[in-house]
């Protein structure tokens, strides 16, 4: 009988710390040896790292100004969340990186970076700048020839960074900003509630 009991009590406690673990809405990357840093100009030609922005969670982004669908519904998304957080949300930095330096000019990004949220900084580099970065965060993009011009194929992925600069999640585009703003919420939550 107590061989049982004690049986049973040791289920109950493994249960019980699961409940503790947070369930993602997105993928949790914690722990990727990848994703770790980046070395890009802002719009006003400033040399910016991931680490500079420790201290507070980061949205970063790839995409391009000229993507139809996919880039601004994400930033948009992360804008939302940004407000959904209220006065947590204040800390968070998004960030766009585009994949399409080619047309992205400083100006162009700088503009339309402004429309989703006056706070997001927009990067870029030369083409292998652009590149060693997607590879660094395991991002595909192509150029795909359409007519005349082109649009750029990429990862649709918005990726989490915790206020230590860890990655730990990525956010696929088909979740919602009340998904996204779930998980970031779980993020955000103190060491000791987590």
């Amino acid at each position: 009988m107590t061989m049982l009991r004690n049986l049973l009590l040791l289920c109950l406690g493994l249960i019980l710390a699961g409940c503790d673990r947070p369930h993602w809405n997105g993928v949790n990357m914690s722990g990727v040896s990848w994703g770790r840093e980046f070395r890009l100009q802002d719009t006003s030609g400033r040399e910016r790292t991931l680490a500079e922005f420790r201290g507070r969670p980061v949205m970063l982004f790839f995409g391009f100004v000229q993507c139809a669908e996919v880039c601004p519904t994400s930033l948009l998304r992360a804008a939302e969340v940004k407000k959904q957080l209220g006065a947590d949300g204040k800390g968070l930095q998004i960030i766009l990186i585009t994949v399409d330096p080619e047309r992205d000019t400083p100006d162009l990004l700088r503009d339309y970076a402004a429309v989703f949220d006056p706070e997001l900084v927009a990067l870029r580099g030369d083409e292998a700048a652009t590149r060693k970065t997607a590879d660094e965060f395991r991002v595909y993009y192509q150029k795909v020839p359409t007519g005349d011009s082109y649009t750029v194929d990429h990862t649709a992925l918005t990726y989490v960074f915790d206020a230590d600069g860890n990655l730990r999640l990525g956010e696929p585009h088909n979740l919602t900003a009340e998904q996204v703003t779930q998980d970031l919420r779980q993020l955000l939550k103190p060491k000791a509630d987590t």
